[in-house]
C-alpha cells in the first residue's frame, strides 16, 4: 500500500538535492520542469497531486538550509525571467493569418521547446502542458498556498513584487487595447457616437491611476476602490465601442481580420479584468492560483488546432452566411403563385440544361486531354448556369446553399411553440420550393435533351450517340453503382459554390466596388455617368450568382479530371445533367432502352440524385450558418417532433401547396 508513496518520497528526495540556485539557466529550468512532473504524478486524481504538493512543503519546511536554496533559486528566477509576458500575452495570436498560425502551433505540437528561454510563456507552457495541470492548480486549498509563498518568497511574502507584475501586465494590455481602439480601419467603422465619447483616450490614465493607489496608497482605501471603479467602467466603454463595429459589417461586408482584432480587444479587456481582480483581491495567493489555472487552461485553447480551425471556420460562417442568407429568400416559395412561378423558372432552366447536355456529348467527340476536356466541360457548364441567372431562370440545386442561413436565422426565434410551428411552416415552404425546382428541371430537361437528340440524328443522319456512348451513360447512372456516392459528393461541390459565393459578395461590398464604379472619375469619363451606375447596380445585384455560378461550372467540369489524375476516379452527378444525359441516351437506342433494366435502374437513380444533391448542401451550409449566427441551446427534439407530426397529419404540404 505504502510502495507508491515511498518510491514518490525517494523522487522527491533526489530532486531536492539537485537544486541548485546557482546553475545555469537551461539547468534551473529543468530543475522546474523535473519539480511539476513530480507534482503532476500519473494525474490519476487531484486529491494525489495535492498530497503531493503538501510533502514537497513539508519536506522544505523541516529543512532551513533547503528552504534557504530554494529561496535563492526562486529569486534568480523572478529576477531573470519576465512574467509581465505570462500575465499580459499569453493566449493572444500575434497575427489573424490561418497559415502562419497553424505552422505555429503545428511547431509547437511536433518539436520540442527549449527551457533555456527568459520568456515566461514559454517556460510555462514546459512547466504546466496538460489540463490536468489546470484543475489541480484551482484546487490546491488557501493555507497550502500561504505556506508555499512562505517557503519561496521568505519571511516578507514580497507580495508587492507579485502586485507590482500584475500591474505592469495591465499596463501592456491597455497599451494593447489603445493600439487597436486608435486603429484607422477600426476606428472608422465605430458607430458616430462611440467615436464621440472617446473612450479609448483615458484608459492609460486609469491605469496609472491604480497604479498609484495600489502602489502607494496615498489616502484611503476609498481612492482604491474608486480607481479600480473608474478603470472597470472606462474597460467596458471601450468593449461597448468597439462592439459598434458589428453594425458595420451588416451594411458594408465582413473584415476577417477587423472581426479578429475586435475579438482581442475583447479578450485583452477581459484579461485586464481579471488582472485587475487578482490585483484587488484580498487573498491575494489563492487569486495568483486561480489566475494561473485559467491560464493553463488558456495555453491548452492556444495549442489546439481544433480551436484555431474553429474560430476562423466561424468567422468565415459570418463572413459567409450573412450574404446568403439574404439572397436565401428568394428561393423559398410560400404561395400557390409563388411555387408556380418557381415551377416555371425551373423548367427554363431545364431547357437551357438540355442544349447544355448535347455540348458536354460533343466536346467528348473531341477526345481531348483529361484537364482540356475538363476544362471546356466546365466553361459550358459555367456559360449555362451564367445564362440560366441572366434569363431569371433556376437550377434546383443552386438553391439549398442559399435557403440554409435564411433558414438558420430564424432558429434564434424559437422561444415559444408557436414559434416552432412557424419555422416547421418555413421547413414545409423550403422543401415544397426544392421539390418544384426539381420536378421543373427534370421533367423538361429529360424530354428536351430527347428531341434535340432525335433532331440533331435526323440531320446528321447518324445517331447523336453511338450504342456504346449511350450504353455506357446508362451504365456510369446504375443507380447500384458508385453514382450515389458521386451525388453526395456534387452536393460537397454544390455547398463549395456558395461559400465562393458568399465570399466573393462579402469581398465586394467590402471595398465598396459598386460605389468605385459608380463614381470613379475614370469610369465615369469612359462609361458616362448612367451607364456607369446601372453597371454597378447590375454587378451589386449579380455578382453572388456569377461566382456561384462560374466556380460550380468549373469544379463540376474539372474536378473528375483532377481526380483521375491522382488515381481517385471521383465523377459528379448533378440531377440536371444526369436526367439530361438520360435523355440524349434514350434518343439513341430508341424504344428498345423501355426493355433494359440499366434503363430503370438509372431512371430509380435521378430522384435519389437530386435528393443528396439537395440534402448534402443544405445540411452543410445549414450548419455553416448555425456556426455564424451563434445559434445554440435550440431545443432540437420539439423541432424534430413538430416536423414529423407536420408529416403525419399533412404530408402532402411538402410537395404541393394546399389550403390551410
Amino acid at each position: 500500500m505504502n510502495a507508491p508513496l515511498t518510491t514518490a518520497t525517494a523522487e522527491l528526495e533526489q530532486l531536492l538535492a539537485r537544486l541548485n540556485p546557482g546553475a545555469g539557466l537551461a539547468e534551473r529550468h529543468l530543475w522546474l520542469l523535473e519539480l511539476t512532473g513530480w507534482v503532476r504524478g500519473d494525474q490519476a486524481s487531484v486529491p494525489a497531486t495535492l498530497d503531493r504538493v503538501q510533502a514537497f512543503i513539508d519536506a522544505v519546511d523541516a529543512r532551513p538550509e533547503l528552504q534557504s536554496r530554494l529561496q535563492a533559486w526562486w529569486q534568480v528566477l523572478v529576477e531573470t525571467v519576465d512574467i509581465t509576458t505570462l500575465l499580459a500575452d499569453f493566449g493572444f495570436a500575434p497575427r489573424n493569418a490561418m497559415v502562419s498560425e497553424m505552422a505555429a502551433r503545428l511547431r509547437h505540437k511536433l518539436l520540442p521547446g527549449s527551457p533555456e528561454t527568459l520568456d515566461a510563456s514559454e517556460l510555462f507552457s514546459l512547466a504546466l502542458p496538460t489540463a490536468f495541470d489546470a484543475q489541480w492548480l484551482a484546487a490546491v486549498p488557501e493555507p497550502q498556498l500561504n505556506r508555499l509563498v512562505r517557503l519561496l518568497a521568505g519571511p516578507d511574502n514580497q507580495g508587492l513584487q507579485w502586485k507590482t507584475a500584475l500591474l505592469d501586465a495591465i499596463t501592456y494590455c491597455a497599451g494593447q487595447i489603445l493600439s487597436t481602439g486608435f486603429a484607422p480601419d477600426l476606428r472608422l467603422r465605430m458607430s458616430e457616437q462611440a467615436r464621440e465619447s472617446q473612450p479609448f483616450h483615458a484608459l492609460i490614465r486609469d491605469v496609472e491611476s491604480l497604479r498609484v493607489e495600489v502602489l502607494h496608497g496615498l489616502r484611503t482605501p476609498e481612492r482604491l476602490d474608486e480607481a479600480a471603479q473608474r478603470l472597470r467602467e472606462r474597460l467596458e466603454a471601450c468593449r461597448a465601442a468597439a462592439a459598434t463595429v458589428y453594425q458595420h459589417f451588416e451594411d458594408s461586408g465582413i473584415s476577417v481580420g477587423l472581426v479578429f482584432r475586435v475579438r482581442q480587444l475583447r479578450e485583452r479587456i477581459l484579461r485586464v479584468r481579471a488582472l485587475l481582480d487578482c490585483v484587488l483581491s484580498p487573498t491575494l495567493a489563492l487569486s495568483a492560483a486561480q489566475l494561473l489555472a485559467q491560464l493553463v487552461k488558456v495555453g491548452q485553447e492556444r495549442r489546439s488546432l481544433r480551436a484555431l480551425l474553429r474560430a476562423n471556420s466561424s468567422l468565415l460562417a459570418a463572413k459567409v452566411a450573412e450574404r446568403s442568407a439574404e439572397t436565401g429568400e428568394h428561393y423559398i416559395t410560400r404561395t400557390p403563385a409563388e411555387y408556380r412561378a418557381m415551377v416555371g423558372k425551373a423548367a427554363g432552366g431545364g431547357a437551357v440544361m438540355a442544349f447544355t447536355t448535347l455540348v458536354k456529348f460533343g466536346l467528348y467527340a473531341l477526345a481531348l486531354s483529361a484537364f482540356w476536356g475538363g476544362f471546356l466541360a466546365g466553361v459550358n457548364y459555367a456559360l449555362s448556369f451564367v445564362l440560366i441567372q441572366l434569363l431569371h431562370f433556376t437550377v434546383a440545386t443552386k438553391q439549398p446553399a442559399m435557403t440554409a442561413p435564411a433558414m438558420a436565422a430564424k432558429l434564434k426565434e424559437l422561444d415559444s411553440d408557436s414559434a416552432v410551428q412557424s419555422f416547421v411552416d418555413e421547413v414545409t415552404h423550403l422543401v415544397r420550393s426544392q421539390v418544384a425546382a426539381v420536378l421543373g428541371n427534370v421533367l423538361v430537361v429529360y424530354p428536351a435533351a430527347l428531341l434535340l437528340t432525335l433532331g440533331l440524328a435526323s440531320v446528321l443522319g447518324a445517331p447523336f450517340l453511338s450504342e456504346d456512348k449511350a450504353l455506357h451513360v446508362l451504365d456510369s447512372l446504375h443507380l447500384l453503382g458508385p453514382s450515389v456516392l458521386f451525388a453526395a459528393f456534387t452536393g460537397v461541390l454544390l455547398f463549395a459554390s456558395s461559400i465562393v459565393a458568399g465570399w466573393t459578395e462579402n469581398w465586394f461590398v467590402l471595398h465598396r466596388l459598386d460605389s468605385a464604379l459608380r463614381y470613379n472619375p475614370r469610369i465615369t469619363h469612359w462609361l458616362g455617368a448612367q451607364r456607369a451606375a446601372r453597371w454597378a447596380g447590375f454587378l451589386r445585384d449579380n455578382i453572388s450568382g456569377f461566382a456561384a455560378n462560374i466556380s460550380l461550372g468549373f469544379m463540376l467540369g474539372l474536378t473528375p479530371a483532377v481526380a483521375g489524375f491522382f488515381g481517385l476516379g471521383l465523377d459528379v452527378r448533378h440531377v440536371t445533367l444526369s436526367s439530361g444525359q438520360l435523355g440524349a441516351a434514350t434518343a439513341s437506342l430508341g424504344l428498345q432502352s423501355l426493355h433494359m433494366p440499366a434503363f430503370w435502374w438509372a431512371v430509380a437513380l435521378i430522384p435519389l440524385n437530386g435528393a443528396l444533391n439537395v440534402g448534402v448542401s443544405f445540411v452543410l451550409a445549414f450548419r455553416l450558418a448555425l456556426r455564424a449566427q451563434n445559434v445554440s441551446g435550440v431545443d432540437r427534439s420539439r423541432i424534430y417532433h413538430a416536423i414529423r407530426s407536420r408529416l403525419r397529419s399533412a404530408p402532402i404540404g411538402f410537395f404541393w401547396p394546399v389550403r390551410p
